[in-house]
C-alpha cells in the first residue's frame, strides 16, 4: 500500500509521476517528526514490542520543498504526451500495447529524445522498422510540465484511499 506525500502547502509533491511513499517511509517520516498524518488506512495498524499506530493514507511534509517541474523523458510521458493513442494508424493503447518508435531509427543515427520519440502500436512499429518514409501524424516535441500534469489529471489516478480525492482535484 501507498501513502500521498504533499509538500507543506497540501499539494502534491509531484504530480509525474503522482508523489506517493512507502507505508513503511511514512512510518519513519512520521518518527523523525518530518510529516504531519492528515489521514489513516482505518482498519490498518502496525505494531513494535513498544509501540502501535496505524498506517498513514495521507502526510504532509512540515517544511516545503521547492517542487522540480521538469517533465521527465519516460515511456509513460511519451504515452500521456501523446494521448495513448498510436501516432501512426490512430488506434487507441495501453502501456501494455504500445511501444516508443524512434522517428529517425537509432540505426540511422536517431537520438532518444522528447523530438524523436512517438507512441506506435506495435503492429506499427514493427512495420516501419528502419524506415525513414513513415512519419507520425502529428511531430513529436518535447511538452513543458504542466501540459502533462493536465493530462494527467484528465486520465486519472490509480486511487489507493478516497481521501486522496481531496488532494488530485
Amino acid at each position: 500500500m501507498a501513502t500521498l506525500i504533499l509538500n507543506a502547502d497540501a499539494q502534491p509533491t509531484n504530480l509525474l509521476p503522482l508523489s506517493v511513499i512507502t507505508w513503511q517511509e511514512a512510518i519513519r517520516y512520521l518518527c523523525l517528526e518530518k510529516v504531519k498524518v492528515l489521514t489513516y488506512y482505518e482498519d490498518w495498524w502496525v505494531h513494535s514490542v513498544s509501540w502501535q499506530t496505524q498506517v498513514p493514507a495521507v502526510v504532509m511534509l512540515l517544511e516545503y520543498q521547492k517542487p522540480k517541474r521538469v517533465a521527465r523523458l519516460s515511456k509513460k510521458n511519451i504515452y500521456l504526451r501523446d494521448g495513448y493513442r498510436c501516432q501512426y494508424c490512430g488506434i487507441s493503447v495501453t502501456e501494455k500495447t504500445a511501444s516508443v518508435d524512434h522517428v529517425i531509427p537509432q540505426s540511422q543515427g536517431g537520438r532518444g529524445s522528447w523530438d524523436n520519440l512517438s507512441t506506435a502500436c506495435r503492429r506499427c512499429n514493427s512495420t516501419k522498422s528502419d524506415r525513414r518514409d513513415l512519419h507520425p501524424r502529428t511531430p513529436p516535441y518535447k511538452p513543458d510540465y504542466w501540459e502533462l500534469a493536465h493530462k494527467r489529471r484528465q486520465i486519472g489516478y490509480d486511487i489507493k484511499h478516497p481521501s486522496w480525492l481531496d488532494f488530485l482535484s
